[in-house]
């Protein structure tokens, strides 16, 4: 069942599970979200995506007026997204900025890379732990572009656990994607101007992962 976390007349803030879709389509988030809040005909809007690889917190609007001011506050410091991801090898620095423009990987409808005709893209992380060639990071988005931290993480020596589009094409036992969890969320409400701050605990995939590495 799908984890609601907030609900109010203009916002739903929810836990979107591993491998679903963010797009609206019959399995996707907000075909699920209407049927957590028993409305199949209410009217979803999805503020930012996470990867169908990816899990986590979502924010979604319920209409024109809040998905719109939503959207204004995304590439800015009032919307706050932070996740965590296990990565190979350990980042030198241990904390630190990248900086890198994205945009589409020629010949590809899916990939992203580093370009500097792309899109601004700054994606901010630290090492938690660090474990026999794998680590454990924080990470905090100040842009949210497609794949921008996988894309990140690959182009400085460190891809994410798990990921076979932008690190080792061998799958992780046990694990149908990257190693990427999204557990706080931080926004201005988008109608009171009061400040929404929510987290999430790691779901047992991840933590399975963070077992095996730590053996």
């Amino acid at each position: 069942m799908l984890k609601i976390l907030y609900q109010d007349p203009a916002i739903v803030v929810c836990e979107k599970p591993f491998r679903v879709l963010s797009t609206d389509e019959p399995g996707g988030m907000p075909n699920l979200i209407r049927q957590a809040l028993g409305q199949p005909e209410a009217e979803v809007r999805t503020v930012h995506r996470l990867d169908r690889g990816t899990s986590g917190l979502m924010a979604v609007a319920k209409h024109a007026h809040a998905h719109e001011r939503l959207k204004e506050q995304l590439h800015s410091s009032a919307f706050r997204r932070i996740y965590l991801a296990v990565c190979d090898g350990g980042p030198q620095p241990p904390s630190g900025v990248v900086d890198a423009p994205l945009g589409p990987r020629e010949g590809s409808l899916v990939e992203q890379m580093v370009r500097p005709d792309g899109k601004p893209a700054r994606t901010r992380y630290g090492v938690v732990l660090e474990r026999e060639g794998r680590s454990l990071l924080r990470l905090a988005l100040d842009t949210g572009r497609t794949h921008q931290i996988r894309v990140h993480m690959a182009s400085i020596g460190h891809p994410l656990l798990g990921d076979t589009v932008y690190g080792s094409k061998k799958p992780w036992p046990g694990l149908a994607g990257q190693c990427l969890h999204a557990p706080r969320l931080k926004f201005v409400h988008p109608t009171t101007g009061k400040l929404v701050e929510l987290e999430c605990p790691l779901p047992d995939w991840f933590q399975h992962v963070l077992r095996q590495i730590d053996r």
